[in-house]
C-alpha cells in the first residue's frame, strides 16, 4: 500500500514540475495573499494537478494544500502539499524552490517527496523504507563534534527576536562551517551527509512535512526548537545527526 502512495506522489510531483517549469523565468503575474505572501498561476495550477492526481487514486484521503486549504482534514490519510515552497525564489528566477508532498496517517508523517525541478533533484522518504535522492539511497553523516560540523540556517526572523539568538551565536562560533542555504536545499544536503544540522524558525508544516520524513529516514533527528516532533502546528526546526541534535537542543535551550 505504501508503495502505491509513493508512486502516486512521484507522478504528481512530475506533472507539477512540468507545469511549474513551463512558467519559470517567463512573464508571470504575481498576486499577494492576505498574509502578503506572493502567489502565481504556477502555484495554483501545480496544486490543482497534484490534488487531481492524488485524489483520483485515493478519493477517500484528505487534502491540505497551501493554496486551496483543507478538504476532509479528519480523514485517516491526509496529504499535505506546498506546490511551490519558495515562491519568491521562483518569481526571482533562481532555483531555490521546490514542490513538497507529504502524507500523514492518523497524525504521523509517513511519506515525503521533495521535488526541485530547477535544481534537477528529487528526494523522497518512506517510513521504514529509507530515503533517496535521485533514486540513490542517502544517509546522514556520523558527525557528533560541533567543531567538525557544518550548520545551515534559514528563516530566522522570530529566532533573532528571542532569547535563543545569543545561543545561536555560540553555535556558530563553535561550528566548523556555517551556511544559510534555506528551503529544500539544506535538508537534502543534511539527508545526504553533506551538512550536519539545520536550524530554522518561521516555517509551517507544509514547508517541512515531506522533508522531515526524508531526513528521519536518512537517519537524522528532526524536531522543532523545543524538541517536539513535527506536527500540524510546527513553526520551527532543529534537524541534525543523532550525535549533534541533543547538543544543539541543549545549547538552544540554555
Amino acid at each position: 500500500m505504501m508503495q502505491s502512495f509513493l508512486k502516486a506522489a512521484l507522478v504528481a510531483a512530475s506533472f507539477a514540475a512540468q507545469e511549474i517549469m513551463r512558467h519559470y523565468r517567463g512573464q508571470i503575474e504575481v498576486e499577494l495573499k492576505p498574509d502578503d505572501s506572493p502567489v502565481t498561476i504556477a502555484d495554483r495550477r501545480a496544486e490543482e494537478i497534484i490534488k487531481e492526481v492524488l485524489l483520483a487514486e485515493f478519493p477517500e484521503h484528505g487534502f491540505y494544500g497551501e493554496e486551496s486549504g483543507k478538504e476532509q482534514a479528519d480523514a485517516e490519510y491526509l496529504w499535505l502539499v506546498d506546490p511551490i515552497d519558495g515562491t519568491k525564489s521562483f518569481i526571482g528566477g533562481y532555483g531555490m524552490f521546490s514542490t513538497q508532498i507529504a502524507l500523514m496517517h492518523r497524525g504521523q508523517l509517513v511519506l515525503g517527496v521533495s521535488s526541485a525541478p530547477a535544481a534537477g533533484e528529487i528526494a523522497w522518504g518512506l517510513r521504514g523504507g529509507g530515503a533517496y535522492i535521485d533514486a540513490t539511497p542517502v544517509r546522514v553523516s556520523d558527525r557528533s563534534a560541533l567543531s567538525e560540523a557544518a550548520v545551515s540556517t534559514g528563516n530566522l526572523n522570530s529566532l533573532a527576536k528571542s532569547k535563543r539568538w545569543a545561543a545561536l551565536g555560540r553555535i556558530f562560533a563553535a561550528a566548523d562551517r556555517t551556511r544559510g542555504y534555506g528551503d529544500f536545499y539544506h535538508y537534502h544536503r543534511l539527508a545526504a551527509g553533506q551538512l550536519d544540522a539545520v536550524i530554522e524558525s518561521d516555517v509551517n508544516i507544509l514547508d517541512i512535512a515531506a522533508l522531515s520524513v526524508i531526513v528521519q529516514e536518512a537517519g537524522g533527528v528532526f524536531t522543532d526548537l523545543q524538541g517536539e516532533p513535527p506536527g500540524i502546528a510546527t513553526t520551527s526546526v532543529l534537524a541534525a545527526t543523532p550525535g549533534l541534535h541533543g547538543q544543539l537542543l541543549e545549547m538552544l535551550s540554555a
